[in-house]
């Protein structure tokens, strides 16, 4: 009996013990589950509530501005919210152990940047850490508790091209507001609405252009450089690049006359690209035809004193009207402007565009020199000289006495509108008979702008070779423009391209593109023939397929 007795209780003991050992075990491991929840929780709540603490504080949703996208819907500008961190030094508790965080938090930062940060933290003001910092380090500061470090949100502006679009776009300053291009023309529309604002400019084409403007700029050194882009029948402008240019990220206040907006605020002296008009004026007044002789034009002539000469000496002496403009003839233009006259001259000038300011989407548009015309005025003009114009005025005046004549004007805006309604200004027979000269320039051994030859684009246009002038004299230094149409059987198209200041390049290889594998070592003459002819080539060669494929 004892032993019975012993045996059950020893078993009942037994059975006892096992179960407070398993009960126990699960709740051990409740306990932990519950502890490890509440940290998470906690630093979800703490976290949470600090971001939702930060978004609200001075973030005012009319600050917003609506992004500006290209014509096929890629982002140009983009506001956003970013984060800025700072420390109060008057706060921090243990300044070395927050410095060791600091580094490990912020790796990519220098050992002068640290230095300069434990300065800061010896000092008594507010500094900031880092601005527009990304969110794992801002959540890894969080962690830190330290009171001293300050977040602070921001609606930030941002350009994800950076100096592609720079001069067209514009910035905008500290309180959110335009000061300068698109970002200042359509400020109140960019703060209104929630929709982008769609513009004609093409990412892709404003790469392809802005690049070998670069590569030239390297290649002939030239003080700046501008193109323009633009259909010639809706005036929309697909390319607008004036270099040199700056990153709109930074936000720098720039005061070097050197970044002018070439393309639009530039005012210049562009030379023979205005024989076209002087011709175009006479078949629109009808008065000569293309085929028109002139004959014993002499090899310079003589105005107020002042001499006027031909720029090449073997030019003939008879000339029909065509050839005039073919071989880039002074005199024969001369002629030319004389027989349509002073009123007439000014009055055709002044329909296509080219005198008065032009009414663009943005501020930054050039205002023509005034001309006072007279006897010698009209003689001068009538080859370019002494007589003032922007590059976007110049490509719009193109684009009128090509597209059959029509007026537009230039936009970078897309918009609704209907072509069908546009207003003729211009006879027929200007287009129909200017446009075949265009293309001999480009086509004949005579012409000025051969290199420009692209096979498969018809490519037509005039160059322009014109001395600057400084304090009422001219210079050496030169204004070299070649203003191009194609495809001259059915014009879509006007690129003016122009070169501020261009030397020549004894190393550089020009390659004709008529065929003949021809190569030619060194620029020869620093015209326009010779420089920006050969970029416009080769722009065309680059955005030629996008063209033929997208437009």
């Amino acid at each position: 009996m004892l032993i019975e007795e012993y045996d059950s209780q020893f078993s009942y003991q037994t059975k006892k013990t096992n179960l407070n050992i398993s009960f126990n075990r699960i709740a051990f491991i409740f306990f932990i589950f519950v502890i490890i929840s509440l940290i998470f929780s906690t630093k979800a709540v703490f976290l949470g509530s600090l971001k939702n603490k930060i978004s609200n504080k001075n973030l005012i949703i009319s600050e917003f501005r609506s992004s500006i996208v290209d014509r096929n819907g890629y982002l140009i500008a983009k506001t956003i919210i970013t984060s800025n961190v700072g420390i109060n030094p008057n706060l921090v508790i243990d300044k070395k152990k927050l410095l060791i965080n600091l580094k490990l938090i912020f790796p990519e930062k220098k050992i002068k940047e640290f230095e300069k940060i434990e300065k800061n933290l010896n000092g008594e003001k507010f500094f900031y850490l880092k601005k527009k910092i990304n969110q794992d380090q801002l959540e890894e500061l969080n962690l830190l508790g330290d009171k001293s470090i300050i977040v602070e949100q921001k609606i930030s502006r941002i350009y994800p091209h950076q100096n592609l679009f720079s001069h067209i776009i514009g910035q905008i300053d500290d309180n959110n507001i335009g000061i300068s291009g698109i970002e200042k023309s359509f400020d109140e529309e960019l703060k209104k609405n929630n929709i982008p604002l769609r513009l004609t400019l093409d990412t892709n084409i404003q790469y392809l252009i802005r690049e070998e403007l670069k590569k030239y700029g390297e290649i002939f050194h030239n003080l700046g450089s501008a193109a323009i882009l633009m259909d010639i029948n809706s005036g929309d402008i697909i390319s607008l690049v004036s270099l040199p240019d700056f990153n709109l990220n930074k936000r720098e206040e720039i005061s070097d006359i050197n970044f002018i907006n070439r393309a639009t605020k530039g005012v210049y002296e562009f030379g023979s690209v205005f024989k076209t008009f002087t011709l175009a004026a006479a078949f629109d007044e009808k008065i000569i035809e293309p085929q028109t002789e002139f004959v014993d034009l002499p090899k310079s002539l003589t105005c107020a004193g002042f001499p006027i000469r031909e720029y090449d000496n073997k030019i003939p002496s008879n000339l029909t009207a065509e050839q005039i403009l073919v071989r880039s003839g002074n005199i024969g233009s001369v002629r030319i402007g004389q027989k349509v006259g002073e009123e007439k001259f000014k009055l055709f000038l002044s329909k296509i565009g080219v005198l008065d300011e032009i009414n663009f989407d943005t501020e930054e548009v050039g205002k023509p020199i005034k001309f006072n015309w007279g006897k010698c005025p009209l003689a001068t003009a009538s080859f370019g000289h002494g007589i003032t114009t922007t590059l976007l005025q110049l490509a719009k005046a193109y684009a009128i006495i090509t597209n059959g004549g029509y007026q537009i004007n230039p936009t970078v805006i897309v918009k609704t509108r209907n072509l069908n309604d546009k207003k003729k200004i211009l006879n027929d027979d200007v287009s129909n008979k200017i446009l075949p000269i265009l293309r001999k320039i480009v086509t004949t051994k005579e012409g000025t702008a051969s290199l420009a030859n692209v096979n498969g684009y018809e490519v037509g246009g005039k160059t322009g070779t014109a001395q600057k002038s400084t304090a009422g004299s001219y210079s050496k230094k030169k204004i070299n423009t070649f203003v191009s149409i194609f495809p001259t059987s059915n014009p879509k198209f006007v690129l003016a391209v122009m070169l501020d200041e261009p030397k020549t390049n004894k190393d550089y290889i020009y390659h004709y593109r008529d065929g003949s594998n021809i190569k030619y070592k060194g620029t020869p003459f620093n015209t326009a023939g010779w420089t920006t002819v050969e970029v416009t080539a080769q722009i065309i060669e680059n955005i030629g397929p996008i063209l033929a494929t997208k437009y």
